[in-house]
């Protein structure tokens, strides 16, 4: 470890926080040194979420103190925590697209700082450089990859001179070479005395990097741990207990027939920050698990809206049981068997403000939950509730509103609505992102249940040992290309990485867009 003192540079002491109906933070205590790299664990709804907040200054607890290098304080809010060298690095980066990243850093400095340009590139350059993270300050964040953005966050938090960072799930959109670039910046500001807060469901990840654990359990803390020293396995027992499964039973795959077969795929996409589709060919059989690598933002969801239905394409570059279905539109695929899991559960998957009676309907009204124009809602709450009871998600009801349910919990409810209605093909994109390990295995569970009983399964993921350990064959996807689909055997995580970056060839020299595909503003 680094700098490490006998001050802390950040101690929590009996921290609670209650909403109602909920008590999210119950009790916690926590510490984290100069130089220490501390993981904070838990399952989804455990109360992390909550506690970060807290320490960011985001909302104010209920009881407890928080002490900031020895002194105790009462924290104003985020511009305050950035003050005292308190930075966060979200989920989801705060940039915005059409600024260039100095502009973007600009946002944070105070005034003076901010209006002197050429100092403020000079001071991005030197810190990313020193930090093994080189940045153009000039250059637009719509130009730069997943793994830039996130330096961009980074460095952003580290010319406020911030000495607590925190990563809430960093390595969720990197390839694994940007995962070892990462985490040798983050050992060396550690080796300077930074503390760092490292978030993350990626067991493996914690114990390769993190000094020490904070495990959370229903708000409160039900363990500590040296993750070095400390198996996987025992790790999520303290997250999730004895009685949860930690793995998927995945027996051999039989692919039966051609299900879907897609040729000559191109979509230009009429998103100024989208990416467009390039001569993509696939092909999905009954009774298999496909899976589909790459870093987020190149063309994953283009391609998962050209085969839902909300892009149309042309009509015989996608074929299901050998029907052209490139200019049916998303109910009538639906019609024909096919689901659909979104990547963004609240927006796209479901609607927030809607309970999750509502939100079942959405998508399963063709499922016998509508007569003749009218709604049987009690058939729409006993589907609900069908939902609920078979995979388990925690909520206050079927009444609650879905932005009410942790991340986890939702994306159950949006799996298991789509799972219910028996589907021919399920298009799934990053069913277990920013999920615990209980409700990844339990998501995985359906994906297996599904295709053993003769769906083909389509599934888009940045987590590669999930698809390493479901996929009968899989592939990347790098600036809207596809690369080949080749059975998970014959395939190595360095070469996997190596498609994510693009490093595959053409399958077609067709590729410029003007053949086989269309626009989606055209009908």
């Amino acid at each position: 470890m680094g700098n490490m003192t006998a001050v802390a540079r950040l101690r929590l002491e009996n921290i609670v926080k209650e909403y109602p109906g909920c008590r999210a933070n119950d009790g916690i205590d926590l510490t984290a040194a100069p130089g220490e790299i501390h993981a904070l664990l838990g399952e989804n709804g455990a109360g992390k979420s909550t506690l970060m907040k807290v320490i960011y200054g985001v909302i104010q607890p209920d009881e407890g103190a928080l002490y900031w290098d020895g002194q105790k304080l009462t924290l104003q809010g985020p511009a305050h925590a950035r003050q005292l060298g308190i930075g966060m690095v979200f989920q989801h980066f705060s940039l915005f697209e059409t600024l260039t990243v100095a502009e973007n850093i600009a946002l944070g400095l105070p005034a003076g700082e901010a209006r002197n340009r050429k100092a403020l590139d000079e001071r991005i350059r030197d810190v990313s450089k020193h930090y093994g993270m080189a940045l153009d300050p000039r250059r637009f964040v719509h130009t730069l990859s997943t793994g830039e953005r996130q330096r961009v966050e980074i460095v952003r938090c580290l010319i406020q001179h911030s000495r607590l960072l925190i990563l809430d799930e960093p390595t969720s959109v990197l390839t694994p070479q940007e995962v070892t670039d990462l985490f040798r910046t983050l050992r060396q500001l550690a080796e300077e005395g930074c503390s760092i807060l490292f978030i993350s469901h990626k067991l493996q990840e914690v114990r390769d990097l993190c000094h020490h654990a904070t495990v959370l359990r229903h708000g409160k803390v039900t363990g500590e741990c040296d993750p070095t020293e400390t198996s996987t396995e025992a790790i999520a027992r303290l997250m999730v207990g004895e009685d949860t499964p930690l793995t998927t039973e995945v027996p051999p795959a039989a692919p039966g027939e051609a299900l879907l077969q897609v040729s000559r795929l191109n979509y230009r996409s009429n998103d100024p920050f989208g990416t467009s589709l390039k001569n993509i060919r696939l092909d999905l059989r009954a009774g298999e698990i496909v899976g589909i690598a790459g870093v987020a933002g190149n063309g994953q969801d283009e391609l998962l809206r050209a085969l839902s239905g909300e892009a149309l394409v042309a009509r015989d570059c996608m074929r299901l049981d050998r029907e052209s279905i490139g200019q049916l539109g998303p109910d009538a695929r639906r019609r024909k068997g096919i689901a659909v899991v979104p990547e963004e559960r609240l927006g796209r998957g479901a609607v927030p403000e809607m309970s999750l009676v509502d939100n079942a309907l959405l998508t399963a009204s063709s499922r016998g939950l509508v007569r003749k124009g009218w709604v049987t809602y009690q058939r729409v709450r006993d589907y609900a509730n069908r939902v609920r009871e078979r995979f388990q998600v925690k909520s206050a009801g079927i009444d609650a509103v879905a932005r009410s349910l942790s991340g986890g919990n939702l994306q159950k409810f949006i799996i298991g609505r789509e799972a219910l209605q028996e589907p021919r093909l399920l298009v799934a994109s990053h069913p277990t992102w920013g999920v615990d390990v209980g409700s990844a295995v339990a998501i995985h569970q359906v994906l297996v249940e599904l295709r053993d009983r003769g769906a083909a399964v389509l599934l888009i993921s940045e987590d590669l040992d999930e698809l390493f350990q479901l996929c009968t064959r899989m592939g990347a996807m790098c600036g809207g290309r596809l690369s080949p689909l080749v059975p998970t055997e014959s395939l190595t995580i360095e070469q996997l990485g190596q498609w994510m970056a693009g490093d595959f060839p053409d399958t077609d020299a067709d590729t410029d867009g003007s053949e086989g595909g269309l626009n989606h503003a055209v009908a």
